[in-house]
């Protein structure tokens, strides 16, 4: 009797259990029924009888997005240029000019020209403004429209016309098949030493690198530099392709953990290596993200290459496309993925986001814990990969990062370009201390480097009844600016080196940087000091 009564209790548990599961998926059902019911009513109401016409489109994109903010910035929607735009960067194919661009409100600025296509061979330059394209004025238009302006299918016609200098001149130009090679450089440093840069993850990443290995070891190569910074990832399945080049049959090289069992899994490498036995160091730095902390992870755990420079970005999220009607698409963030040492890299926990600051903890904020890797060698999670030998640069300060991601670099360089168009011997132009304070100097005019503290002070000065304050402002404005000067000097080491970069590739294309880098840059030197002594390299990957 005791059994049955413990059986019936049990049966009686499950039953509310499931009840309790099919209610709570109902009323999760309901909810969010009820809240597309309500957005549905409210936009209807809106296009009905708002005063001004309302463009549906991107009223629904922009709310779409706006609600993604505050989950992560990797979960996203894509409209269907969105889509387009990411399958390039996917495949790394696409009908165009050969540029990258930014688009701004007085029309579209060539940032970069692609050596070999169609701008470059039009003598178009990095600086030039596009602002009509087949005659029709591209000034205020929206990023959207911008993108699709210039894209087209291979061999079809566009005229331009781009403001240079204070000049105006028309082109016509043919559109053609651009593939964007994620390997871009790859060239024997010395007699032994092999450098390959990767730039992105897409679709060609691992056939291009495999390419670039296989034409230097026909060119001798015995030790490899492995460049992965600046690069932000891109295919984890050609992360671990890449990573399976220099790892054996059979290793686990990441795993994934997610809310749906299916899509929690466990990759190993499936084919056989390139090279078990070379010596290789992989440079890394803040820009080294997702897929570059994958192949980095991987190497690093099981003590097949040394790493070195900067810590990586700290990405340890996995995403995925998911097709919704009309061809848009949803990209979302759907696992979390761990090294094979155990390690999840990701920095910023964006789960438990401030509801009042909008601020991001840290997951080292409490704490980070130990791994170890193959040798017995301790790493850590939490915060991207560390390398086992720092590279000492000088710690961003805030006004720096906003220099980097402002235009001021590039602007100076154009003005650079200009007034120095006949350089002597560019390829082995070093930026020097007369060239900083030439620099600084350029940045009193310079309008897109704008600090925090500048832009609310001219906000509150253009508030204010400014007839009576008008020296008084220029004095703080004074101030704000030598502050910011400061700053920034604390950092010439990083700012001298991204302006010595842009200004070599605006002679000699980004070949002309790579080229420069193999006799000057410090992580690539300092990679080549530890591959010449090979004591030094096998004590580090002891672990000893």
């Amino acid at each position: 009797m005791r059994n049955i009564k413990i059986n019936k209790k049990g049966f009686l548990i499950l039953i509310i259990g499931f009840a309790f599961l099919s209610y709570s998926y109902k009323s999760n059902f309901f909810e969010v029924a009820k809240q597309i019911e309500i957005y549905n009513s409210l936009f209807k109401e809106l296009n009905m009888y708002y005063v001004d016409e309302i463009n549906p489109a991107d009223l629904t994109d922009k709310a779409i997005k706006n609600t993604l903010k505050t989950l992560d910035p990797y979960t996203n929607f894509y409209n269907e240029q969105d889509v387009e735009d990411a399958r390039i960067r996917r495949e790394g194919e696409y009908g165009g000019l050969g540029i990258s661009v930014y688009y701004t409100k007085e029309g579209i600025q060539i940032r970069e020209i692609y050596k070999g296509f169609s701008a470059d061979k039009a003598k178009l330059k990095a600086g030039d403004l596009i602002i009509k394209v087949d005659g029709q004025s591209i000034k205020n238009m929206q990023r959207d429209q911008l993108s699709m302006m210039l894209k087209g299918t291979p061999n079809s016609k566009v005229s331009i016309t781009i403001e240079r200098q204070g000049s105006i001149i028309n082109k016509e130009l043919t559109r053609e098949k651009v593939v964007v090679n994620p390997v871009p450089f790859a060239e024997m440093i010395d007699e032994e030493t092999g450098y390959i840069t990767l730039t992105r993850f897409n679709n060609k990443a691992s056939s291009e690198v495999k390419k670039a290995f296989r034409k230097l070891k026909k060119a001798g190569m015995k030790k490899l530099v492995f460049d992965l910074r600046n690069n932000l990832g891109g295919s984890l399945m050609e992360s671990i392709r890449i990573s399976n080049f220099f790892l054996p049959k059979g290793k686990t090289i990441v795993s994934t953990k997610a809310k749906i069992k299916k899509w929690s899994n466990s990759y190993k490498s499936t084919n056989k290596p390139l090279d078990l036995e070379i010596p290789i160091v992989v440079l890394i730095n803040g820009s080294s993200a997702s897929a570059s902390e994958i192949v980095s992870g991987a190497l690093q755990d099981y003590d097949r290459a040394i790493i070195l420079g900067e810590r990586s970005f700290g990405k340890g999220l996995v995403q995925r496309q998911k097709a919704l009607t009309y061809g848009t698409q949803l990209k979302l963030t759907i696992s979390k993925y761990y090294t094979p040492s155990g390690r999840c890299i990701q920095e910023l926990d964006y789960t438990n986001r401030d509801n009042k600051t909008g601020k991001v903890p840290k997951f080292s904020d409490a704490g980070v814990n130990e791994f170890k890797t193959q040798n017995g060698r301790i790493v850590f999670d939490g915060g991207g990969i560390l390398p086992d030998v720092k590279l000492n640069v000088s710690e961003k300060t805030e006004e720096t990062k906003v220099l980097l991601n402002s235009k001021a670099i590039f602007n100076f360089t154009t003005n650079f370009y200009y007034k120095n168009q006949n350089l002597a011997d560019a390829e082995k132009f070093e930026f020097t201390n007369s060239n900083f304070k030439e620099f600084l100097k350029y940045l009193k005019k310079d309008t897109t480097f704008v600090t925090k503290q500048e832009r609310l002070f001219k906000e509150a000065y253009d508030k204010a009844d400014n007839t009576n304050i008008t020296k008084e402002y220029e004095k703080i404005k004074d101030i704000l600016f030598e502050e910011k000067i400061g700053s920034i000097i604390k950092n010439k080491d990083i700012i001298s080196e991204k302006i010595e970069d842009e200004i070599l590739s605006r002679y000699n294309y980004k070949e002309g940087t790579y080229k420069n880098n193999l006799s000057t840059d410090r992580a690539i030197k300092e990679a080549l000091s530890l591959l010449n002594n090979q004591d030094k390299y096998l004590s580090i990957l002891s672990g000893k």
